[in-house]
C-alpha cells in the first residue's frame, strides 16, 4: 500500500499535461500579414528580363500541423523573396519559418536542411517552395 499511493499520484500528475494539451488546428489565412514580410510587390509580372519580378503561388500542402502555402518572388532567375500564405498556428512554425525562408535565399532552391524540432513544418514549407520554383520553370 505504501508504494500504491506515490505511483498513483505520479501517474495522475504525469497524465495532467496530456489531458489538457490542445493541438493547434486552425490555419493563418492570406489576409494576414505573411510572417516574413517581402519588399516586393506582389503583382505578377510577365517580362522575363533580369529585373522583371515574378510571383508564383506554390501548392497548398496538407500535413499533420495543418496547411502549408508560400509564395514566391523571383527576380529574373533568381528568389528574391518568400512569403507565407497559409502556415498554422503551431509554435515550431512561428520560429522555423523564418528560418527556412533565410536559407532558401542563401541556398536559391527548395533544397535546404529541415529546421530541427520542426520536421513537419520544414517538409511542408519545402513541398510549397518546389512546386513554386516548379510552376515558375513552366
Amino acid at each position: 500500500m505504501k508504494r500504491a499511493v506515490p505511483v498513483l499520484l505520479l501517474t495522475v500528475a504525469g497524465l495532467v499535461p496530456v489531458w489538457r494539451y490542445q493541438p493547434s488546428a486552425g490555419t493563418a489565412d492570406a489576409a494576414r500579414p505573411a510572417s516574413t514580410p517581402s519588399a516586393v510587390p506582389s503583382s505578377p509580372s510577365s517580362a522575363s528580363s533580369p529585373s522583371s519580378l515574378r510571383v508564383v503561388p506554390g501548392t497548398a500542402v496538407d500535413t499533420v500541423k495543418g496547411v502549408f502555402q508560400v509564395e514566391v518572388t523571383f527576380r529574373g532567375d533568381r528568389i528574391a523573396a518568400v512569403r507565407m500564405l497559409q502556415a498554422p498556428h503551431h509554435p515550431q512554425t512561428r520560429w522555423a519559418v523564418p528560418e527556412l525562408v533565410t536559407e532558401t535565399l542563401k541556398a536559391q532552391s527548395a533544397h535546404i536542411d529541415s529546421v530541427s524540432g520542426a520536421t513537419i513544418t520544414s517538409q511542408g514549407y519545402k513541398e510549397s517552395l518546389q512546386a513554386a520554383i516548379d510552376a515558375k520553370a513552366s
